[in-house]
């Protein structure tokens, strides 16, 4: 029996099945996908074993739902004979869903108020193993998942990155950081190396240079504790060529933008489960 299956082979699929042959057996992982010749290629790239919808779902002890909102659903109903009549005769299943915007109870309803279900939000530097994961489940259920099957999920796909627990009634709002955010991200070091490139330096270095000012900057964030503030003021010399920068970012409402698109990022993702 696989340890882990997949439905959708598309890009986050597609990275969370070559992160969870790197974590485990690639033997012990089986996916599917709408469009078979997708899940043929990415299983002869990873050494992991393509199938239908039915075989994943009857062979898998975890069943990925890879696949978009407003086809969990569907999806979900497909599977759920399969995945009832396993849980019957005594065997683990747990469904997990990465559809954004749709809630647990919503997927619960397809399959049935008896199979357990996990909530992950990935983002896309799940590509280079340097993901952060939001994982929740439903807490409120008689039969809510154990801390025992969160602990082997992440264990599973330890190489996607790292996994943050909350509480689903926020995921909708975290999620507007931790997997629209790589998005703007990119955006903002798109913009640094336009600007180097606008005074003098080759786009190739502009690009390199951004890059990684930006992941040493979290890194500073991240290892120090320190607030983002204290160590952007720590950085602005008296006079110096920062501090105008950063006034001359204020004057354009960068701050202001940067929240406005994580506020309107959230109302969609509220919105994406009524689609």
């Amino acid at each position: 029996m696989a340890k882990i299956g997949f439905i959708g082979c598309g890009n986050m699929g597609g990275a969370l099945i070559v992160a969870a042959c790197k974590g485990i057996d690639p033997k012990e992982v089986v996916i599917a996908d709408h469009v078979p010749e997708k899940a043929l290629e990415l299983a002869k790239q990873s050494g992991c074993r393509a199938a239908s919808n039915a075989d994943v779902a009857k062979e898998a002890e975890y069943v990925v739902l890879a696949v978009k909102p407003h086809l969990i659903r569907d999806v979900a109903r497909e599977i759920a004979p399969v995945i009832n009549e396993a849980i019957k005769n005594g065997q683990k299943k747990i469904v997990v869903t990465i559809a954004a915007g749709v809630k647990v109870s919503a997927v619960k309803a397809c399959l049935g108020e008896n199979v357990p279900v996990i909530r992950i939000m990935p983002n896309t530097p799940v590509m280079v193993g340097e993901g952060m994961i939001l994982i929740s489940g439903d807490g409120d259920a008689p039969d809510a998942v154990g801390e025992e099957v969160f602990t082997e999920f992440q264990a599973i796909l330890k190489e996607a990155g790292e996994f943050e627990k909350v509480n689903e009634g926020a995921i909708d709002y975290t999620t507007a950081v931790s997997s629209c955010a790589p998005a703007y991200t990119y955006m903002f070091i798109e913009a640094l190396a336009d600007g180097a490139v606008e005074v003098g330096v080759p786009r190739a270095q502009a690009i390199r240079l951004a890059a990684k000012t930006v992941l040493g900057s979290a890194a500073m964030v991240l290892e120090t504790g320190e607030h983002p503030g204290v160590l952007k003021d720590n950085v602005c010399s008296p006079g110096g060529s920062t501090i105008v920068g950063v006034t001359t970012l204020e004057e354009h409402g960068f701050r202001g933008a940067v929240s406005q698109a994580i506020v309107k990022a959230t109302e969609k993702n509220l919105s994406l489960g009524k689609e």
